[in-house]
């Protein structure tokens, strides 16, 4: 799927791309490990990779997470479908008004509300932590709870994120990593990123389809 593709998927609207999601069958790998930071009723940070952006919008939908969303052209659209499935809209990013999003997302997190990130977003490079992320969970003293998805069959974009597009009725496989909490002090938040890095690619890992199997379309 090239990138008009994706963007001509995201003009014909939110409901299109919610039925898509409707029809997929979605696996989770470490569900108690999501469920307990979920369900606690504290704020958090949710991060993902770009790439898997559209089924961890659908997973975590109606679940009062106010989302950071790129104030830029395909920013608008994610943001679009984010709010049809019952997301805050948080606008700015890492190269567009990023410090208003980071101040908005510690404002949100303080006052309680789950905040989710793509830390390697919007324009990458692709799967390289940004520091905001960690910024905003040590800013609002919360978790920050790793997540990655796969989909299979499904399409890729032609763009930097490679986005992922599961196909109708496809597989999908959501994987949550350990949380953590990011301590205080210059060095404790470089190292949280380099932790959060990591526990992205592990999730991403524990997400592929075994050796031999399909995988999704480029």
């Amino acid at each position: 799927m090239t990138d008009w593709g994706v963007r001509t998927a995201f003009h014909l609207g939110p409901p299109l791309m919610e039925a898509l999601a409707r029809s997929w069958r979605v696996e989770v790998v470490n569900p108690e490990i999501g469920q307990a930071v979920l369900t606690s009723g504290s704020a958090f940070v949710l991060v993902s990779w770009h790439d898997a952006l559209l089924p961890v919008l659908w997973h975590h939908r109606a679940r009062r997470i106010a989302a950071v969303v790129s104030e830029a052209r395909d920013g608008r659209y994610v943001a679009r479908l984010a709010e049809r499935l019952g997301f805050a809209v948080i606008p700015g990013s890492s190269t567009r008004g990023g410090r208003r999003a980071l101040l908005g997302a510690i404002r949100t997190l303080r006052a309680g509300v789950p905040v989710g990130i793509t830390p390697d977003g919007p324009r990458g490079p692709r799967r390289v932590v940004k520091p905001g992320a960690v910024a905003a969970a040590a800013a609002g003293e919360v978790l920050i709870l790793p997540v990655h998805a796969e989909g299979r069959p499904g399409w890729r974009a032609g763009s930097w994120d490679r986005l992922l597009v599961p196909a109708p009725f496809a597989r999908v496989r959501l994987v949550y990593g350990e949380p953590f909490r990011v301590s205080r002090g210059a060095e404790a938040r470089e190292a949280a990123v380099n932790r959060l890095a990591w526990a992205l690619n592990e999730a991403a890992r524990a997400a592929a389809w075994p050796h031999g199997a399909a995988t999704p379309t480029d």
